[in-house]
């Protein structure tokens, strides 16, 4: 099945300065393009995976499971570390927990985590029915574009499979029972108006972790996807001041430096 125009995975060669960009639950990469483009104009290496079932049809996603997704990002992560002196990892919603879980296994591997409206867990009654629901019903309507900016589009699925969202579910109550071994320093941008991912996602997380270097931003003025919203550039400019100061051979003019 072709991949979408505009979900493809993204990859760019830069210094030895890494970041691994993983994206959410039905989305693609184009949800995080702006970003991995605005990192790698500053000198980092940059990868964006397509997770697999997602860019191409929800039909895909339906014969996937966390166990995918994540291998992917992990196999991502390993290929970076082979050729890097630093490297981070960043997320949004799901790729959110994509990335801790990564922290908390890799530990050391991994200078720093960057997560966007992360999310913990499949909220409302719903998520109580998935077990029995998958099997009657084979999707749900779609999450993709929570937006605020006007214009702005997040390319993802308009319809949400049921049986990913039960492995999903799995996927999240793992996360959660691990976010204790996450010890890396954070950074977590979360707004207070997500009609995907509650606030208390975000308020679990920052709870949960061991990280003894926590920043907590708010972002006002965007919805879910904050990264194509009003407040991207800030992230965009917080992650990346957040990388120069873990990892300081990358340079003031933004080209990594090898060391």
């Amino acid at each position: 099945m072709p991949v979408l125009p505009g979900a493809e995975p993204y990859r760019h060669e830069g210094g030895e300065i890494s970041v691994l960009l993983c994206h959410g639950f039905t989305g693609s990469p184009q949800s995080l393009r702006p970003w991995a483009e605005y990192l790698a104009e500053r000198g980092l290496t940059v990868s964006l995976p397509l997770l697999p079932g997602h860019g191409t049809r929800w039909e895909d996603l339906q014969l996937t499971g966390w166990q995918d997704w994540y291998a992917e990002v992990d196999r991502e992560l390993r290929a970076l570390r082979e050729r890097s002196t630093h490297v981070f990892v960043a997320g949004l919603s799901m790729g959110g927990a994509l990335a801790l879980r990564l922290a908390a296994k890799h530990g050391d591997a991994i200078d720093g985590v960057v997560v966007v409206n992360p999310a913990n867990k499949v909220h409302g009654l719903a998520a109580h029915a998935l077990p029995v629901a998958r099997h009657l019903v084979r999707t749900t309507k779609g999450i993709a574009s929570d937006i605020a900016k006007e214009g702005s589009q997040e390319l993802g699925y308009t319809r949400v499979p049921l049986h990913a969202a039960h492995s999903l579910r799995h996927f999240f109550r793992l996360v959660d029972g691990e976010l204790p071994q996450v010890t890396q320093p954070l950074l977590l941008l979360h707004s207070p108006q997500d009609h995907v991912v509650p606030p208390a996602d975000s308020a679990r997380v920052l709870g949960r972790v061991s990280s003894a270097d926590v920043t907590e931003i708010v972002l006002e003025q965007s919805y879910h996807v904050a990264t194509l919203d009003h407040d991207a550039d800030r992230i965009f400019e917080e992650s990346h001041a957040f990388m120069t100061r873990l990892a300081p051979s990358l340079g003031k003019e933004g080209t990594a430096v090898g060391g």
